[in-house]
């Protein structure tokens, strides 16, 4: 790309001019849901008893009757068809961090020459896609491809332009899972059967336990025209280069700032058509970083929530296309600012309409808020390795631990309210009324009185209670939300029903009830006092701290992946039935290699740039200063020339230096990935990809950032920072 194409780009980049949106004239909660097969319709296109069951099944848990699926199927087809639909899809959740459909139309032969729609419930409640194109672990060799996927209906099917898509769970011919859909749904399961039997300890009512998400979604977007001029974002999602801006996010003036008028028309019609797909969306704004904004729903139930999050991400960059946008979704695509997660804000509610993460009025459900609370935090430290896994990958891992983001030590933030609640359980003198403690305290400011949250907020902790939820800061805006949910909900599965087993013995053997809870509940504050942690999460003090208290402090993304296969972890997992350990094995062989892929292709990517572009416009700089320098000598006195020339001589030098380093370590980039490929093991092949590729990638950037500093600014062919970050 020539220097002058790249002005070219940049100047129409910065002419753009929002769209003209069409809103609908209806108010939103007119059109919400207007592509969804949601309740409403369901009573309309349905039978009544057929509605009844499904309602059932969905509410619930009840098992699906097949016998009523063709009755489902043609209700279905109905309306799609009424909504201009000509096929429908199985909608599924891979180990590929994306999702995946293949679309059939509603065709069949008639009998007569002719073709006739069709949809029965045989093609409504399953399908059989290729299983060995997906990642699979080893689970499946190239020639067995068979594998199914399986209608979900707790998550509502919904119509994208002319496709009625199902939302599905995706399992091997042998029984495996292959998606994230699956372990998510046992996951759920798990902690809903838990919580309840803990639940009744207090409350006769409660037959079920739901668990809530709600996810806060950050991204960045770019000029469609600068995004095509840099090849390291189209093929990779982040700037592998490139030196950081004079201004960027240090005057804090992009935060909560007037959201720019392209960037207001992109959200206004994201906006719309997800609430035409009824995902919830309730909050927009300004991130810190420029070109950073941030969009949050209402929360929902957790599966639902899952797939909103993945339907949502992919209509984000279909609608940032219209308006000349890419949406970058990855964790870090600029160094030097922050960069962008996903927060997953988790908790649990009753049937009964009971919160059980937010305190109460009367000491009884204090102690039901006290034993959640707790026993979220035994989950939370016994599998804080675990955790840290279930959110970590090659591009969360450029994110983590910078001042945007929590560390990579799970950790969680209580607050001192909390904090001191839990020293008082400690004590033998605890009295069971001290738990009027945690009544809601007021503040006033002028003639109004301001209720005071139980905490603070600690931006720089992983796991921090925030009033009557946690919120799981670490999980990256790339990732599916289901990775950290399966782990957190199993965790916690297993941690109430060891208190219900241990709380169960005591009063079999005649201790009072609350006598028996406040009891076990007292050493298991104590056991999990390690993972209590109030202060700075980014301080090298922390660091030290957190090691010695036991916790996980290591950094290699690789290394945290083997956490899934800590022995704690597989029991874990099979006991409460959301993985086995073949399952367990075959994600972590995905995990490993999924990171030596992106690690890989992002090197190939480095290596072509440098050799490319970077170098190729270093020595045409270079030429051009050599050839200044010898006019210098030719028309001035020997000493005068070299005292004129003393800068340019410097530049040479210094560019001649940095050219020489930068095709050094390419060679040793090239060499690294090609004796790292040849190791067998996939996992000893990733940890090398980490310990050296990485590793010459990072000192490759730091030699064509230092370049960029000095190469004459028309002759830099890849769009800058202070380009690409600046949306006019």
């Amino acid at each position: 790309m020539s220097s002058n194409l790249r002005f070219q780009v940049v100047e129409e980049a910065f002419k753009k001019r929002p769209l003209n949106v069409e809103t609908p004239k209806e108010r939103p909660s007119e059109y919400f849901g207007k592509y969804v097969f949601n309740r409403q319709k369901m009573y309309k296109y349905l039978p009544v008893d057929v509605y009844n069951q499904l309602i059932d099944v969905i509410d619930n848990g009840a098992r699906l009757d097949r016998s009523i699926a063709d009755a489902v199927a043609a209700g279905m087809k109905q309306w799609a068809m009424e909504m201009g639909v000509t096929h429908y899809t199985h909608w599924f959740q891979p180990l590929t961090e994306g999702t995946a459909e293949k679309h059939d139309a509603f065709v069949e032969h008639d009998g007569k020459g002719g073709m006739m729609e069709k949809f029965s419930g045989k093609l409504l409640v399953q399908q059989e896609p290729d299983a060995s194109s997906f990642p699979n672990g080893g689970i499946r060799n190239t020639f067995e491809a068979r594998g199914y996927s399986a209608w979900d209906p707790t998550s509502p099917v919904f119509i994208i332009d002319d496709t009625l898509c199902i939302p599905t769970i995706f399992i091997s011919y042998t029984g495996e899972s292959l998606d994230y859909k699956a372990p998510l749904l046992r996951a759920l399961r798990a902690v809903d059967k838990a919580a309840t039997e803990v639940c009744q300890y207090f409350y006769d009512n409660v037959t079920r336990v739901k668990c809530n998400l709600g996810w806060e979604q950050e991204y960045f977007l770019v000029d469609e025209g600068l995004y095509s001029a840099r090849p390291d974002l189209m093929l990779t999602g982040r700037t592998l280069m490139g030196h950081e801006s004079a201004k960027n996010q240090q005057m804090d003036d992009h935060y909560f700032g007037t959201i720019p008028d392209r960037v207001q028309a992109f959200m206004k019609d994201l906006e719309v058509q997800a609430l035409e797909l009824a995902i919830p969306c309730k909050t927009r704004h300004n991130e810190v970083a420029p070109n950073q904004f941030e969009l949050a729903p209402i929360f929902e139930e957790c599966n639902l929530a899952v797939d909103h999050n993945m339907l949502l991400m992919s209509l984000m960059k279909k609608v940032a296309r219209k308006h000349s946008f890419r949406v970058l979704l990855h964790e870090k695509p600029f160094d030097g600012i922050n960069g962008s997660g996903k927060h997953n804000n988790w908790s649990l509610s009753a049937n009964n309409g009971t919160l059980l993460h937010a305190p109460g009025k009367t000491p009884e459900e204090n102690l039901r808020f006290i034993v959640f609370i707790v026993e979220t935090l035994m989950a939370v430290h016994k599998h804080n390795g675990l955790l840290k896994a279930s959110i970590m990958s090659a591009t969360n891992a450029h994110r983590l631990g910078g001042h945007e983001a929590p560390p990579a030590i799970i950790s969680s933030f209580l607050g001192k309210q909390l904090t001191g609640m839990l020293e008082l359980l400690e004590r033998e003198d605890f009295s069971y009324q001290d738990l009027s403690y945690l009544a809601p305290r007021t503040s006033q400011l002028g003639n109004l009185d301001l209720i005071i949250d139980n905490t603070d907020r600690n931006r720089t902790s992983p796991f921090a209670f925030t009033g009557n939820r946690f919120e799981f800061r670490a999980p990256g805006s790339e990732g599916n939300c289901a990775s950290a949910m399966i782990a957190l909900n199993a965790a916690m599965a297993e941690a109430l029903t060891s208190f219900k087993q241990r709380v169960d013995a005591r009063i079999a053997d005649g201790e009072d009830k609350i006598s028996a809870i406040i009891n076990i509940l007292r050493q298991d504050v104590k056991a999990c006092k390690p993972i209590r942690f109030d202060g700075n999460g980014y301080s090298d003090e922390w660091v030290v701290e957190a090691e010695r208290r036991g916790l996980d402090v290591e950094k290699s993304c690789p290394v945290i992946f083997e956490h899934y296969l800590d022995e704690q972890t597989v029991s874990m997992f099979e006991s409460t039935k959301v993985m086995t350990r073949k399952e367990l094995e075959a994600r972590n062989e995905v995990k490993w290699e999924t990171y030596v892929k992106t690690v890989q292709i992002e090197a190939r990517v480095m290596g072509d740039l440098s050799m490319n572009h970077i170098i190729p416009v270093a020595t045409h700089y270079q030429s051009k200063l050599i050839k200044n320098v010898q006019s210098m000598q030719s028309i001035f006195p020997a000493d005068k020339a070299e005292r004129l020339s003393a800068r340019n001589m410097k530049l040479i030098e210094e560019i001649a230096e940095r050219t020489e380093s930068i095709e050094r370590l390419t060679d040793e980039l090239t060499e690294a990935r090609r004796l790292a490929n040849r190791i067998e093991s996939i996992r000893e092949r990733a940890i090398a990809y980490h310990d050296t590729v990485d590793t010459k990638m990072q000192a490759m950037r730091l030699e064509i950032d230092n370049l960029e500093m000095i190469i004459e600014d028309g002759l830099w062919t890849l769009p800058k920072y202070r380009e690409l970050l600046f949306i006019r």
